[in-house]
């Protein structure tokens, strides 16, 4: 890791000279990365079908409202896309920095000084010119424009929150569902099996002891049902908050065959899915930003350069602009605040510091998403071998329960035996739908990590 660690660091101090001059160079940047990442070969095994609206292989017309409502109707989501409307509405008033301020105005007074009256009106329009001969205002647009940017991302990044988040309160849903469908099944079993051994015990060929025992099992069955139907409602709540509702107004139809329908984890560019990361794109903009800006601060170190104009007409003794008189004005200016050398020095020496921040957080997030992605395909892999363990593990317990049911029945083994053998395949029954539920949402967790491609076209 080490390494890798001084390999990216050198890709991204090369983006950093090549655009230190003035302004950041975001798309290069971000070529270098992609170069790196494909170098790397992350998630190579992965390469097939294009990633795009991914939750579509569950083939569920549910969940893409579910997704398509949430989309629509999230509040945080909402909330993000109007402060990019109002970054978008600061960076055109900065842009405006480069035209002439000023304005008109049109006035008529009149006055009394004992017996004397005087009368008086003007009409004037005055402009001022601030000459970017330094390149100060176009910094401060650059930074504006890193600043919308940055907000743009986060949009991008909630976006895959909310989808992913969405996807997975379904999945998680229609796993309790089936988790709550198995139980009453057993449930249904062990009364009927309680039903039998209260005869046999009535008429002397069962025990106490074997009815106890069935009856501690149904217990436990049943005390199962109420986080079974509590973690429903914590999936339906999740999906209502996500979609902007209460959970009382949202309702979901029993769809636990999902659980068995293809779904796969495949990435047509595993290397753009890593570099085109919103979080790193944000973290790109932000350091853009901040760069930008210390160069604003360092240009506030020279001469402001500024072109004022004033024209008017002037009447005497009326108010009616009649019989006027022409007026105008022309001023360069130039502003040197030499004695605040020493504030100036200070502000760019803290702007350069927080830029050097900017970049070291920068490459942080860049290694915390490769290590993220290296991590989600782990864990790709081990819910996948745990999944296939906890099958078999299953039809091992299902056979064996099999068996000893039929020993049973011609006497070879005490019940004792059968239920401990029932006992087995409950257990395994839960593990593998617990099982199919995390290796699920392990997938989901691989297409959340590797966003790049997929959130950028949702968004686009």
């Amino acid at each position: 890791m080490n390494s890798n660690k001084l390999r990216i660091t050198a890709v991204l101090v090369a983006g950093l000279l090549a655009g230190c001059a003035s302004k950041i160079d975001e798309q290069q940047h971000q070529s270098q990365l992609q170069e790196f990442v494909a170098q790397t070969q992350i998630a190579s095994q992965l390469v097939g079908q294009d990633e795009l609206n991914w939750w579509q292989q569950l083939d569920s017309s549910q969940l893409n409202n579910l997704v398509a409502n949430a989309r629509a109707n999230n509040h945080d989501l909402r909330t993000s896309q109007l402060k990019l409307k109002s970054a978008l509405a600061r960076l055109g008033g900065q842009k405006a920095q480069y035209l002439p301020q000023g304005g008109v105005g049109i006035e008529a007074t009149r006055s009394s000084l004992g017996e004397l009256n005087t009368r008086q009106s003007a009409a004037n329009a005055n402009f001022d010119w601030q000459l970017d001969l330094f390149g100060k205002v176009t910094a401060l647009v650059n930074a504006s424009n890193a600043g919308a940017m940055s907000q743009a991302e986060q949009v991008r990044a909630l976006h895959i929150e909310v989808v992913a988040s969405v996807v997975k309160g379904f999945v998680s849903y229609q796993g309790n569902k089936q988790k709550q469908h198995i139980i009453e099944l057993q449930i249904e079993a062990l009364k009927q099996s309680i039903g039998v051994l209260r005869a046999q015990v009535e008429e002397g060929i069962a025990n106490e002891l074997d009815l106890n025992r069935t009856l501690a099992q149904l217990k436990r069955q049943q005390a199962l049902l109420p986080d079974i139907k509590y973690a429903q409602f914590r999936d339906l709540a999740t999906l209502a908050m996500l979609s902007g509702l209460l959970p009382s107004d949202i309702t979901l139809i029993d769809e636990r065959s999902v659980l068995e329908r293809g779904f796969t984890v495949s990435l047509a560019k595993p290397s753009d899915a890593i570099a085109l990361r919103p979080d790193i794109s944000q973290a790109l903009f932000e350091f853009s930003q901040a760069h930008s800006l210390s160069v604003a601060a360092s240009k506030a170190l020279l001469p402001d350069i500024s072109l004022s104009a004033f024209a008017g007409v002037l009447s005497l003794d009326n108010n009616r602009l009649s019989d006027t008189q022409q007026q105008w004005q022309v001023a360069p200016q130039i502003k040197w605040s030499l004695l605040s050398y020493p504030a100036l020095l200070a502000q760019r020496d803290a702007q350069q510091y927080l830029s050097e921040a900017a970049y070291s957080q920068y490459q942080h997030v860049v290694l915390n998403a490769m290590s993220e992605s290296e991590l989600s395909l782990q864990l790709l892999v081990k819910q996948s071998q745990q999944q296939d363990y906890a099958k078999q593990r299953f039809d091992f317990a299902n056979s064996a329960f099999l068996q000893a049911q039929a020993m049973y029945q011609e006497g070879q083994i005490p019940y004792l035996e059968l239920l401990d053998a029932r006992q087995d395949v409950l257990i395994a029954q839960e593990n593998a739908i617990d099982s199919t539920i995390s290796s699920l949402l392990a997938k989901v967790d691989t297409y959340q990590v590797f966003n790049g491609r997929w959130s950028y076209v949702l968004v686009n």
